[in-house]
């Protein structure tokens, strides 16, 4: 242990930031957009030499002076960072990774999750987190043709319904997955309730949360690739790796997913899965999205809406139960939340 102090970093300091920012530029690394706690170990000259952060329960962005490299300072950030999670409730970490460090982090009590070509390897550090997960989801097996589904639904519209529709008529079962993470202007609860409410006709639909494992492009870490297409392209990869080895588990052999004509990140991120998913076995089938007026429904657009107040023009896009939702008690502070955001359309 060495004798250098770690200190949290305030959002509102500037010039720790500045160091912070100077440190990883100096790595080769950027500062992710997605942090909630920042940390600097200091020499005694008050420098930065090495940092370490945290997003939700995950950890990111290390970095060490390379005049301080192999003194094992990086042991101390993860230690420190770990203890920070704990204390948080956060027991499940996981952390995304260079592949040349993936056998560091190994050492330290992570376990790979899947990896991408040369680029990023995900880990846990539960030995068996992915395993336990998966089997958890076997249990709802069955036979004949299964598809799958994962979708945010920010909030869900009728957009969702008619591409769950399209799926289910297609398979025996769909599995529809809905995005765990709160990182979305609606919270996880009201969006799988609206999920299931919105799909509640379709008797061959097994709904289930999609877990720590399957993310949003809005959390997916970006602070060691090198520019957008190369995240977008390392998430989408990501995904389907993950994806394929849950789909070999449920007796899975399609994934639907929405055409994007309005979104550049998701028509990429469907181009990856299309190319990617064969591979393991997992036909992706692009379903055109309902139009409404000539336009693709958008939940982009319904959030407008919702900003604005404009609720009729918002009844025409979302099912009678997400309106109901919407215009209830309980999604008073979430329309309070959407109306003070700066920007709710997701390119």
């Amino acid at each position: 242990m060495s004798d250098y102090q770690i200190s949290r970093i305030d959002p509102t300091d500037r010039r720790g930031l500045a160091r912070i920012d100077a440190l990883l530029s100096q790595e080769g690394i950027r500062r992710d957009a997605n942090l909630d706690y920042i940390c600097g170990m200091y020499d005694e000259n008050y420098d930065v030499i090495a940092t370490g952060s945290c997003f939700g329960n995950t950890l990111r962005c290390f970095a060490v002076s390379s005049a301080h490299q192999g003194e094992g300072l990086l042991n101390e950030i993860i230690s420190h960072l770990i203890q920070v999670q704990y204390e948080r409730g956060n027991i499940r970490l996981f952390l995304y990774t260079k592949i040349a460090t993936a056998q560091f982090f190994g050492d330290l009590g992570f376990y790979e999750i899947a990896r991408v070509d040369d680029r990023l390897v995900f880990m846990e550090n539960r030995k068996n987190g992915f395993a336990d997960y998966v089997a958890k989801l076997a249990k709802t097996r069955t036979e004949g043709h299964c598809g799958a589904l994962v979708m945010n639904a920010n909030p869900f519209t009728l957009g969702h319904q008619y591409l769950a529709e399209r799926a289910a008529a297609e398979c025996d079962t769909l599995h529809i997955f809905v995005v765990s993470e709160d990182a979305s202007l609606v919270p996880f609860a009201i969006r799988k309730k609206l999920v299931e409410e919105g799909v509640a006709h379709l008797p061959n639909v097994i709904c289930h949360d999609s877990g720590p494992y399957m993310i949003s492009n809005a959390t997916f870490p970006s602070y060691f690739l090198k520019d957008e297409t190369t995240v977008i392209e390392s998430h989408a990869k990501l995904d389907a790796a993950i994806f394929v080895r849950i789909a070999q588990a449920m007796n899975i052999f399609a994934r639907y997913v929405g055409e994007e004509p309005m979104s550049q990140v998701t028509g990429i991120y469907n181009q990856i899965l299309s190319e990617t998913l064969p591979a393991g076995g997992i036909d992706c089938r692009i379903i055109p999205r309902r139009e409404s007026g000539g336009k693709a429904i958008s939940a982009s657009t319904v959030r407008q809406y919702i900003q604005n107040g404009d609720l009729e023009a918002l009844k025409e896009l979302v099912p009678a139960t997400t309106f109901e939702m919407i215009t209830s008690e309980e999604f008073r502070p979430v329309m309070e939340r959407i109306r003070k955001a700066g920007e709710v359309v997701h390119y």
